[in-house]
Formats: structure tokens, sequence, C-alpha cells
């Protein structure tokens, strides 16, 4: 049962598939993201399963709830790019999953929404539902506000249930990811190389199947994977080998010319601390500076992508913000080389009022948000606060304060009366 793709098809399928895409924000224009080259994203990832409880501290199984409430908090943090739907509703049976956990994250941000899909049945309905609210079928596919991600299964399998949800979302004509996901040395080879090679072939098999389905389907070659711990066999979402991996697929997806999906930013712990947070540092920065396009898992997740935590979406943010600084690079050129300011310095004593520093200081420079540069008596007279304590005070407020803009009431009646499977 395996299927021999000869080169010339597997060339011609990519050929078939846009270089660059344009991933749209629902009403919104400023959110649109473009896809392809070396431009580099940032966004969530999931599907988790249990979220840590705001109040409690606990872990406890996600609800739709918490897609409402994630989908808001990402929204209103300013180096979240997109959002692909970061938790499962856990209270709803699989059939009523797609279009409410769409919807609630639709309904919650004007970011980009993509997301995994459960049954063929329910990518029809999110694919109606949102024609509904783009207008018509037509608008939705030349404005696409949303998009899909259907897996390949490693090593070098595409298995019906997969098999025919990627076909569904093909056939409508929307954006799609395909992530291969082989582990090092338990469903892909040890080595990272051979771990690439294998990403390359089953993410670029299921592009061919996309592609006869529906010339022209728009995909992004996409990579989940990482490494194996192999001392117990476990999925190890924080190694700094996941880093490699996914920069070394974005080069290759360059090559191809392909969009790329890529994976950075989780980590192993079971809480925020700060295994947490260097771990996330170090896969978002290696992956951002390989010109990945479309970087999920990129905030939030805890426990090999398990368990979402509110306070480290807020804190993966401000490490965004300072990967984007890195890769914004240092411009050299004669303004910036301040040689005549120097040259006439003597005359300041120092370079603190100079118009060349006024003129440069809020753009040079990355300002910190959550990270605390105050002397220690500042921050023991403001309660000692950790960056944990910043960030749940944070991700409390942005909940508390941010609105996004809503789905049109009448729309979502329409959306009421349409479909049984419709919840909220």
């Amino acid at each position: 049962q395996l299927v021999f793709i000869p080169e010339s098809f597997l060339e011609d399928c990519i050929d078939a598939a846009p270089s660059e895409l344009i991933l749209h924000g629902r009403g919104n224009p400023e959110n649109n993201i473009y896809v392809g080259g070396k431009r580099v994203h940032f966004g969530s990832g999931g599907t988790a399963l249990n979220v840590l409880d705001m109040d409690s501290g606990e872990k406890r199984p996600s609800t739709l709830e918490d897609v409402q409430n994630v989908s808001k908090l990402l929204d209103g943090l300013d180096n979240v790019h997109f959002q692909v739907i970061p938790v499962f509703p856990n209270e709803l049976p699989t059939e009523k999953v797609d279009i409410n956990r769409f919807f609630a994250a639709i309904n919650n941000t004007n970011k980009h929404v993509q997301g995994g899909v459960y049954t063929t049945g329910g990518v029809r309905e999110v694919v109606e539902m949102c024609s509904m609210i783009a207008g018509s079928k037509e608008k939705l596919q030349q404005e696409p506000f949303i998009s899909f991600i259907t897996c390949v299964i490693s090593p070098l399998q595409i298995d019906k249930q997969y098999g025919d949800l990627l076909m569904a979302c093909a056939e409508s004509g929307l954006p799609l990811s395909m992530p291969s996901e082989p582990l090092t040395g338990s469903t892909g080879p040890v080595t990272i190389a051979g771990n690439v090679a294998n990403i390359c072939v089953e993410t670029l098999a299921g592009l061919c199947l996309a592609q006869l389905v529906n010339w022209g389907t728009p995909v992004l070659m996409a990579c989940t994977s990482t490494s194996s711990d192999l001392r117990d066999m476990s999925y190890a979402s924080g190694s700094v080998e996941e880093g490699l991996i996914n920069s070394c697929a974005a080069q290759m997806a360059q090559y191809y010319q392909l969009p790329f999906y890529g994976t950075a930013g989780q980590s192993d712990s079971k809480i925020m601390d700060a295994q947490a947070g260097f771990e996330g540092a170090i896969t978002n920065l290696l992956v951002g500076m390989s010109g990945a396009n479309f970087i999920h898992d990129a905030v939030g997740l805890l426990e090999f992508c398990m368990t979402a935590s509110y306070e480290k979406y807020v804190m993966d943010n401000e490490i965004i913000s300072e990967v984007m600084r890195v890769l914004k690079g240092v411009n050299v050129d004669e303004e910036t080389l301040a040689v005549e300011v120097t040259a006439g310095i003597r005359e300041e004593g120092n370079y603190l009022l100079t118009d060349h520093t006024l003129n440069h200081m809020r753009n040079e420079h990355f300002v910190p948000r959550i990270a605390d540069r105050n002397q220690r008596e500042i921050w023991e007279m403001e309660g000692k606060k950790d960056t944990f304590q910043r960030c749940h005070e944070e991700a409390r407020r942005i909940l508390a304060e941010h609105q996004p803009v809503p789905v049109n009431d009448k729309v979502i009646q329409a959306i009421r009366d349409r479909f049984e499977n419709f919840v909220q």
C-alpha cells in the first residue's frame, strides 16, 4: 500500500500551490498576515485538553468558555499575529466540536483563525457558517479569515480519517496546513537531517492529495515535529532540537517556494516557571530567525502541549516582542552611526539630551511591559511581584477591558436557525 509520486508530478503540484498567501483578519485589514518568503508571524496553537485555572491555579479540563476567553486574550496581545484555536471544548460531543469551536474563536478575535477539524460534516458546517459571516462563499474564498489543519501520520501515512478530512478541506478552496510530526527515534529517524527529510516527504504527499482534489488549493507546508526523549519515550515539546528541526524545515519550504507553518514556543514544564520561559524563548528565537512564516504553538502551552496557561500567553507575548526586535536587526547608515553626534558630544557632556537620542529612543530599543527593571526599593514597594503575578494581572486586565468586534447579531441568529449542532 505504498504510493510512489513521480518527481515531475510533485513539481507540478508544488507549482500549482501559491507561493504566497494573505491570511485575512475578520473585518480588519490591519490584521491580515502575508505568508511566504521569510516573513515571520507568531501565533497560538493547540489543541490543549486542559488549562491552568486562573482562580485555583490547578489543572482542569478546558471548556467552550475557555475557547472564548483565550481567543479574547489573544486578540488583545499585540505580538500574537494569528490564532490557531488553542483549547478543546471537552463538554461537547465530537459532532458539535467543529462549528462551536470555530465560532467561539471567530466571535472573540478579529485576527485570522486557523483550526484542526474532527468530522467531515463539521468541516462543511464551518465553511457554510463562515460564508454566512463573510456574506458569501466566494467572498470567504477571496478574503479567507479562517483556514484549516489536517495531519499526515508519521511514518509515511495518510490514514482514512485524516485523508477524508484533508479532501473535505481542499474542496472548500480555503487555505490548508498539513503538518507532519515525525518524532526523532520513534516515528521518525533519530537524526535531525533524516527527520527533516521525512517531513518533506509526508507534508508534500498531503500537498499532492490536496491538489488532486482541487487544483490550486492554497497550502502551507507544515511541520510539528520534535524529539522523543529516548529515556522514557516521551514527547519532548520543549527541546532545543524542536527549534532546529523546524528551522531546517522552514529552509526547505523556502527552497520549494511554499509558505511554511512551523512550531516553537512550548514547554514541558507543568507550571509557568523559569523552565517555561527559557524553553519557549529558545525555540521561538531559533525558528523565527529561520524565516518561518506561520509559527504556531508560540504562546501559552505547557506539559507536552496538553495544558494551556493564561499567564504563559502573556509572558510569551513579551518574549515574542523581543524576538521580533532581534529579527528587525540593526540598521547601519550615516544617521545611526552617529559620527557627527559623537564629534560634538563634548558640548553636551553626554548623549541624553541630544536630538539624536530623542529621535531614535522609541524605535531602536525594546521596552518591556512585563519584565521588571525597577530598583529593588520600588519593586518591594509595589508588592514584590514575580513574573507570574504580573502576567496574571495583565491577563485579568485584558479579559476585563478588551473588546473584540463580535459577529453581527442577525448573522448569529441566522446561524442558530440553520445549524442544529450550534449551541452558543
